[in-house]
């Protein structure tokens, strides 16, 4: 009997040890193209955050990140500001595991801290923290929407609203710059060494636009008109800023809009930052995992 009790005592202490121990995993948000002071409202809404919040276990532990990605990635203002508002939250929040959802070019400012550890003092307790990055529409090699904007022709005036004018992060994204970055400061691309940590592509493949289809409504009608037109310029398949091969240029695919969406839905890019046909619960349902 006593052996018994003994045995089931240090069964609890185990139990108790373990849930006191228990990892604490938090997420952020990382918007694209943009000077962001209220990303939460602006770049993502609320549907997008909460529903992804839902996969937390404490709904605190989540973080919209709100920077200025006009600049290039490696400027200050740029992946110096992510890394401090990371470094904080996984401080403040005394977290164990950090998982980054990157949106764009989101996805190049977070390539850049993951492949130049020696750049900044905060790059490598960040990526001891970092478990994954699931990169939306990745802008990994660019897009000739950039280069269109740059060059100054028709595209500035229609992509404005998407892309901003002629700033340094879309001079960054024109196809033969981000070539180069590829090649010779990030890492994850074809030839090139691994990230530290997986970085997993999410895929847009094709823009609906037609007002007869509930589809083109998601996220703003006048948003996919625009990106049907844009489209155009783009192989086909795009989501209407970035191309199917820029998208899956780093890291691995994780997979493409219609094989887990609702109803086989695409995800045009505007809409995969918004809460439309279940990709806030497909990411919500990762983090649980």
């Amino acid at each position: 009997m006593q052996r018994i009790k003994r045995t089931l005592l240090l069964l609890s202490l185990a139990v108790a040890c373990s849930t006191a121990h228990a990892a604490v995993t938090g997420v952020a948000l990382v918007h694209g193209t943009g000077n962001q002071t209220d990303a939460y409202n602006d770049y993502w809404q609320a549907g997008m955050v909460e529903g992804v919040r839902n996969g937390l276990t404490d709904r605190n532990n989540l973080l919209v990140v709100n920077c200025d990605f006009t600049r290039y990635m490696w400027d200050d203002r740029a992946a110096g500001c992510l890394a401090g508002q990371l470094t904080s939250f996984i401080q403040n929040r005394h977290l164990d595991r950090l998982i980054v959802i990157t949106h764009s070019n989101g996805g190049n400012v977070m390539r850049w801290i993951l492949s130049n550890p020696t750049w900044d003092a905060r790059y490598p307790n960040i990526i001891q923290h970092l478990v994954k990055v699931d990169a939306i529409a990745p802008s990994s090699a660019g897009t000739p929407l950039a280069d269109a904007v740059i060059a100054g022709n028709v595209f500035e005036s229609a992509l404005g609203w998407l892309l901003g004018y002629q700033n340094d992060a879309v001079r960054q994204q024109q196809v033969g710059w981000m070539a180069t970055y590829n090649q010779q400061y990030l890492l994850g691309t074809a030839g090139r060494p691994a990230l530290p940590v997986p970085f997993r592509d999410v895929v847009g493949t094709d823009v609906v636009s037609g007002f007869w289809t509930s589809q083109a409504y998601c996220g703003g009608y006048s948003s996919s008109v625009g990106l049907e037109i844009t489209q155009n310029w783009l192989s086909s398949c795009s989501d209407g800023f970035i191309e199917c091969s820029s998208g899956t240029a780093a890291g691995t695919l994780w997979f493409k809009d219609t094989q887990r969406t609702s109803g086989g839905s695409v995800l045009n890019h505007n809409q995969s930052r918004r809460a439309c046909f279940g990709l806030e619960s497909i990411l919500a349902n990762d983090i649980k995992g």
